[in-house]
C-alpha cells in the first residue's frame, strides 16, 4: 500500500495528465524537497518513471492508482457536502485526509449511496467506478419504490437525489444500497418494510430510492 504521500502526488500527476492534459511535469513543479522518499516510493513501486532531466511520467499501473485516488478524493468532498454538511472552506483538506482511509470498495458503497454523482462540489468530473458501470447495465431491472406494486420486493440499488435534507432523511430511516426493501402499500403514503422495521413516506422521496427488484 502506498503512503499518503506517494497518493497525493500519484493525485497531482494524473491531474495534470489527463485532465490538464500537460505533456511534461518535472520534480521541481511539487514544490517540496519532502517529497523525494515518496517519489522513490512510486518509483519502485513502479506506478511512475523519473528521467534524468528530473522529468516525472506515469506508467499504466500509476494512470490507473492516480484514477482511484482523485476519485475517492471527489467522492469524500461529495460525501462532507450533501452528507455531513461540512463547511465549504473545510472541504478541500479534509477530502485530503479522508481519501486516504477509504480502501478499495468502501468507495463504490460510498458512491452507491451518494446516487452516482457526476461531479465534486467544485465541479470537476468523478472518474466512474464499477459500481457506476454496474449500475448502467442493470438499469432495466431498477426502479424507483415509488413504481413497484404493493407486495413486490428487492434491494436498495441506490438513491438518487441531489437535494442533502432528503439524502439525510434516507439515510436515516436505516435505507442503505444492498438492503432488502418490501413495498406494503402505496396509498395514501408508501409503506415499505426494511429489517424488521416499517416506514411510511411520501412519493416525492418513494422516488428517490432506486430499487433491483427481484424475481417471483
Amino acid at each position: 500500500m502506498l503512503s499518503h504521500e506517494a497518493e497525493e502526488i500519484l493525485e497531482t500527476l494524473w491531474i495534470n495528465f489527463e485532465e490538464k492534459k500537460c505533456r511534461t511535469y518535472s520534480i521541481e513543479q511539487l514544490g517540496d524537497e519532502k517529497k523525494e522518499e515518496a517519489l522513490k516510493e512510486l518509483a519502485d513501486s513502479g506506478s511512475a518513471l523519473i528521467t534524468s532531466k528530473n522529468e516525472i511520467s506515469l506508467t499504466e499501473k500509476g494512470r490507473e492508482e492516480g484514477r482511484n485516488v482523485v476519485r475517492r478524493h471527489r467522492l469524500a468532498e461529495r460525501l462532507l457536502v450533501d452528507v455531513l454538511n461540512v463547511k465549504e472552506d473545510q472541504i478541500n483538506e479534509t477530502a485530503c485526509e479522508f481519501e486516504h482511509i477509504i480502501h478499495k470498495g468502501i468507495d463504490n458503497k460510498i458512491c452507491a449511496l451518494l446516487g452516482h454523482p457526476r461531479s465534486c462540489p467544485h465541479g470537476y468530473p468523478i472518474p466512474r467506478g464499477e459500481c457506476c458501470r454496474r449500475k448502467e447495465k442493470e438499469a432495466r431491472a431498477v426502479s424507483p419504490l415509488s413504481e413497484l406494486s404493493p407486495g413486490q420486493t428487492g434491494n436498495v440499488a441506490y438513491i438518487q437525489t441531489s437535494d442533502s435534507k432528503t439524502l439525510q432523511k434516507i439515510t436515516a430511516l436505516g435505507v442503505l444500497p444492498g438492503m432488502n426493501i418490501r413495498l406494503l402499500q402505496n396509498f395514501p403514503a408508501f409503506l415499505f418494510e426494511t429489517g424488521n422495521s416499517q416506514f411510511a413516506i411520501d412519493e416525492e422521496i418513494a422516488k428517490d430510492i432506486f430499487v433491483r427488484i427481484m424475481g417471483d
